[in-house]
């Protein structure tokens, strides 16, 4: 199936008022876990790739490349975004390779200085067909750089997504980066008021830390992308311990990885199926 435009993805689970899975890509057995998890749920689903990872594999386009190629092999519609992109460079390269969408992230700047930035990006984006995401109102737990009491405005944000074009909002309702506890506290009404003001989809960032009950929820405040990562990162990596403690001898990395990929493929059917609760 060929790479579905992210916009393909995300309008109509806005429009039907249910979420859209966004899954962090670490390493290629994410990728593939997560398109299976997405087959077996028979629904679409978003593959993201952060700055950091590309830090991690000292380039953008191994990753990349190699999700893009999951994606393409999938049998139900796959998007490719950048997730948390500070840097315009590296937005323009995940263009010239190929990806669908693309998250930046000046939320850090100073509000004038984020809104002119964000809209330079989403011109060149959006001149190459490329969806665009920001970010309003710092998501805590980010590299200990966000303050996670932050809330978005619902006027400013409607004011910010007037004037850059962007596509979607990440805003800040209570949730937090990397999160290994589920026991965030959203702000509903403040989801419902921006849902109603902003006037494009919005983006819950931090989701490993909301509960299964509270992301429903969400969605139904009016949440549509779901960004998940640190929670598939715990089943992966409670699986591959518990193999490797049932297997101390153990040295083929295929056979700890196996374990790891498939526990991330249930969590991913799991969870898509919980943004979708409710509604067929």
């Amino acid at each position: 199936m060929p790479l579905s435009p992210t916009d393909a993805v995300v309008a109509p689970a806005s429009r039907a008022g249910v979420g859209v899975g966004a899954f962090n890509v670490v390493q290629l057995e994410h990728a593939e876990a997560i398109v299976s998890g997405a087959e077996a749920a028979g629904r679409p689903v978003i593959l993201q790739i952060s700055e950091n990872t590309a830090r991690y594999h000292g380039a953008l386009a191994p990753v990349g490349l190699a999700t893009l190629a999951v994606a393409r092999a999938a049998l139900i519609p796959v998007a490719v975004h950048l997730d948390h992109a500070e840097s315009a460079d590296l937005v323009h390269e995940a263009v010239r390779l190929g990806f669908s969408s693309v998250m930046f992230d000046a939320s850090r700047l100073p509000y004038g200085e984020n809104l002119k930035a964000t809209r330079e990006v989403t011109e060149y984006c959006h001149a190459r067909d490329v969806w665009v995401e920001a970010e309003l109102g710092e998501v805590g737990g980010k590299d200990g750089a966000h303050a996670p009491g932050v809330r978005t405005d619902p006027v400013e944000a409607r004011d910010f997504v007037a004037a850059t074009g962007v596509d979607a909002l990440a805003v800040a309702v209570g949730s937090s980066h990397a999160m290994t506890t589920r026991d965030a506290v959203l702000d509903f009404a403040l989801i419902a008021a921006l849902r109603d003001t902003v006037g494009v989809p919005l983006v819950l960032h931090g989701s490993s830390g909301v509960a299964d009950t509270e992301l429903a929820r969400a969605v139904g405040a009016g949440m549509t992308k779901v960004n998940v990562s640190t929670h598939l990162n715990k089943e992966f990596t409670r699986a591959a311990r518990t193999y490797l403690h049932a297997h101390p001898s153990a040295v083929d990395p295929r056979k700890y990885l196996g374990p790891a990929r498939d526990a991330v493929a249930g969590a991913v059917t799991h969870l898509l199926e919980v943004l979708h609760s409710g509604h067929e």
